[in-house]
This record gives structure tokens, C-alpha cells and sequence, in this order.
């Protein structure tokens, strides 16, 4: 009988040593983030209805806790958890109560598109800020005729405005946190990302300044819809510059109109021979960009097709003719009835 009793202690002891053993293994498992101090935080997504218990597995999944069965004992001493709908920050370098606290946190705001469409001038996207709301008219005008206040891996222009560096693209924004100058320098890096730094090399290269590659580059892109086809008006149009023909791309002289499309003002800008921006009187490149241009009007312009013609025109299909001569781009007028 003894021996029975003091083996049932033995067992008894193990026992205690062994709870206490997984109970010092949960605490210190509890208490040891997955990542050492650092680690960027990242989005962490909770459904709605989601229950404390039932994050587990997908924090397990994302890196962030090592053990679905430390976050229940994590939850249980807590006494649960409340995690709010939403996307929070969250980093592997935090403790299981850190990420408690995060979650329980009000989520991070939702964002919504605002979309800056290509070829679009500065005075057009600020014009769909006011109208979504997220400015006061003229802010992002006034704010892009500053570049000196903005960065970027190329030169920007040191006098006027950042037209035609202010990439167009889908941003995504929050209302009532918007800041004008945050999406200028967005759209900056979008630039240098998408199109100098990979390119830059290809530039030095070419022996044309960035600024020039895109104020061509922004004329190809209201010039040409078909993406495919304006490094051959790219050429040409590099051609007339270098022999010193004028361009004669009328949308220079839609530029400055409050309207694009306001056929009187902008045949009125047409026989304006002093105004700066006419193309038909004037050589050589336009004072500046007349828009956003794309990747691939930029890279026409960096790279123009070599070809044997000067003019160009397009039919009612928008359908690219070009011509080697005066002569055939007159016959070309006359078949498709474009004057």
C-alpha cells in the first residue's frame, strides 16, 4: 500500500512538472514575437464575423504567430478578443498581445480609385479632383507649378510646371486624409519606375535631354490612338525637327483652351501665327508637354521608328496613312475627306 501511494505521488509529481512545464513553454510561446524587433508591418485582413479564436490559422498562415494553439491560451488568459472588420498593420515583430492590440484597433481607412486618364493636362486632372471632391479648384495646378518642392531620380523642370511628368494611372486615395502634394509625388515615382530608371541608360544614349523625349512623347500620345503605331509617327515627326520643318500637330494648338474639344477657339489658335504653340507656323519643339503621356508613347519617343515618310493623317476609323510627299499626303486628304 505504500508503495502504491508513493508511486501515485511519483505520477502526481510528473504530472505537476509536466503542466508546469507546458505552462512555462506557453508563456515564453505567448510572449516571443515570430520576427526580431524591425520587421515592416503588413496588411492583415479581417472578414467580418470573424471570431478571435478563428484568426488563428490565418495568422499562422501569414507569418505573423508560429501557433494556433498558443493564440487560444493567449486568448483564454486574456479573457477573448474583440477584432475590428477591416485591414490593420501588423508585423512579425509584434508579441501575440501586440497583435492583439492591433486588431482590436479601429482598421486602417478604405481607399478609392481616383483615376488620372492618359494625355490628360494638369488643369483636367485638377478639374476631376474638384469634381470628386478631394480639393478645392486650382489646388493641384498650383501645387505642380512648384516642382522645386517635389523629388524624382531625373531632372525636373526648373521653371514652370510638372506637366507631362505626372504619370497617369489609378491611384488609390482616401477622402478626408488627401493630400494634393502626396499624389504629385506619387505620380513622380510612378514615372521614374515605370519609365526613367529602367531606361535611362537608353536615354543617355539618344543624345535628346528627358524634357524633350517628353514633350514628343506627350504629343504621340493625343496624336496617335493606336499604341503600336507611334514610333512611326514618332519618326516623322523627329525627322521634321531635325531638318527643320514644322511639326504641324494641331493638338499644341489645343492646349491652352479651357476646353480640348472647342472647335471655334481652337481653329481661332490655328491662324494665330505668334502663338507659341502653333505647330503649323512654328519650328521645331512646342514650348512644353501638352499632357501625361503613357509608357508607350514615352518609349515611342525615345526610340522613333526610322521611315521613308513625312506626313501623316487619319481616316474616320482613326486608321494611320502616312505619305512620302506633299503630293501623295494631298491625294490622302482628299480620299478620306480629312481637312
Amino acid at each position: 500500500m505504500k508503495r502504491f501511494v508513493l508511486a501515485l505521488c511519483g505520477l502526481l509529481l510528473l504530472g505537476v512538472l509536466a503542466l508546469g512545464g507546458v505552462y512555462i513553454w506557453a508563456e515564453q510561446g505567448v510572449r516571443q514575437a515570430v520576427a526580431p524587433p524591425g520587421a515592416p508591418a503588413v496588411e492583415f485582413a479581417v472578414a467580418k464575423g470573424t471570431t478571435g479564436r478563428g484568426l488563428g490559422p490565418q495568422l499562422v498562415s501569414g507569418g505573423l504567430i508560429r501557433d494556433a494553439r498558443l493564440w487560444r491560451w493567449h486568448l483564454y488568459r486574456r479573457g477573448g478578443l474583440s477584432p475590428k472588420a477591416g485591414r490593420h498593420l501588423v508585423s512579425p515583430s509584434m508579441t501575440m498581445e501586440e497583435v492583439s492590440a492591433a486588431l482590436e484597433a479601429p482598421p486602417l481607412p478604405e481607399d478609392v480609385p481616383f483615376v488620372v486618364i492618359e494625355g490628360w493636362r494638369l488643369r483636367d486632372t485638377d478639374e476631376a479632383l474638384a469634381a470628386a471632391k478631394l480639393i478645392k479648384p486650382g489646388a493641384y495646378l498650383a501645387a505642380a507649378s512648384h516642382p522645386e518642392r517635389f523629388t524624382a531620380p531625373f531632372p525636373l523642370p526648373t521653371r514652370g510646371t510638372l506637366e507631362g511628368y505626372l504619370y497617369p494611372e489609378t491611384y488609390g486615395v482616401i477622402p478626408g486624409e488627401f493630400k494634393v502634394e502626396e499624389l504629385i509625388q506619387r505620380q513622380l515615382n510612378t514615372f521614374a519606375e515605370r519609365f526613367y530608371v529602367p531606361r535611362k541608360d537608353a536615354l543617355a544614349k539618344t543624345g535628346r535631354t528627358l524634357h524633350d523625349v517628353v514633350v514628343m512623347a506627350s504629343m504621340l500620345e493625343r496624336e496617335e490612338p493606336v499604341p503600336e503605331q507611334r514610333p512611326v509617327v514618332s519618326g516623322i515627326l523627329w525627322k521634321r525637327i531635325d531638318k527643320g520643318f514644322p511639326l504641324g500637330v494641331d493638338a499644341t494648338s489645343r492646349y491652352e483652351l479651357e476646353e480640348w474639344n472647342d472647335r471655334k477657339a481652337f481653329l481661332k489658335r490655328l491662324r494665330d501665327t505668334t502663338d507659341p504653340w502653333n505647330t503649323r507656323h512654328r519650328k521645331g519643339l512646342p514650348p512644353g508637354p501638352i499632357g501625361s503621356p503613357t509608357v508607350a508613347s514615352l518609349e515611342a519617343a525615345l526610340q522613333p521608328q526610322a521611315n521613308e515618310f513625312w506626313y501623316y493623317l487619319h481616316d474616320a476609323q482613326r486608321r494611320l496613312h502616312p505619305s512620302r510627299n506633299a503630293e501623295e499626303h494631298e491625294a490622302l486628304r482628299r480620299k478620306y475627306n480629312v481637312y
